[in-house]
């Protein structure tokens, strides 16, 4: 029901790769506590830090207790209530995101919304201020979301809510995926230059 775009847990979640990162937060996210006292969570860090690994594996704890959870990306989040509102059904989707325990929105800060996706979006998280709970992540600080939501008031208004009540992940290591990349082209160059240093039987170089 959660709609996880994957399952990812913290046992594979590599702490050692982002030093910035505080661990004994994340691990005491995972007990739920927040969730249950409707705080809100927000991992801010560039792309490929870990911030979905981090908040797919938070919900998976919420879910593995008992609470509700909803994963979506941003863009998708507006995109589905644009559309709602135009089929007349938006205060029934409205209504669903609001009573689930756990709402992880992920990707904010990506794709900038039009005025109304942004006041929808917006909508969302000041109905849920202090009755639920709202993980955020994005790859923007706070004072470049204007650039997403396009109003200097609004956003204004929206951090002053996601802000209240908040923990705030700061990933600012090295993206995982290019320190992979890396590691794999480093591989390959090593295995290549094995393989043409290494005497065939007749004891003549191997050809690259």
């Amino acid at each position: 029901m959660a709609r996880f775009a994957q399952i990812k847990s913290l046992d594979t979640f590599d702490f050692a790769a982002q030093p910035s990162l505080n661990k004994a937060l994340v691990l005491e996210l995972a007990r739920c506590e927040w969730i249950e006292k409707r705080h809100n969570c927000i991992a801010l860090g560039p792309s490929g830090t870990g911030k979905t690994h981090a908040a797919l594996a938070l919900g998976l704890a919420a879910c593995q207790k008992g609470y509700s959870v909803a994963f979506t990306t941003a863009a998708a989040l507006v995109h589905e209530l644009m559309e709602a509102r135009d089929e007349r059904r938006l205060r029934a989707l409205q209504k669903h995101l609001n009573v689930v325990k756990l709402l992880i929105v992920d990707e904010l800060g990506y794709v900038p919304f039009t005025a109304v996706g942004s006041e929808l979006l917006f909508e969302v998280f000041s109905q849920r201020y202090e009755r639920g709970a709202t993980l955020v992540t994005s790859n923007l600080p706070f004072d470049e979301w204007t650039s997403v939501f396009g109003s200097e008031r609004l956003t204004g208004a929206l951090l002053d809510r996601l802000t209240h009540h908040v923990h705030i992940l700061e990933m600012n290591g090295e993206s995982f995926r290019l320190a992979t990349s890396k590691k794999a082209q480093r591989r390959s160059g090593q295995s290549q230059n094995a393989n043409a240093k290494s005497p065939d039987e007749g004891g003549a170089e191997t050809e690259s």
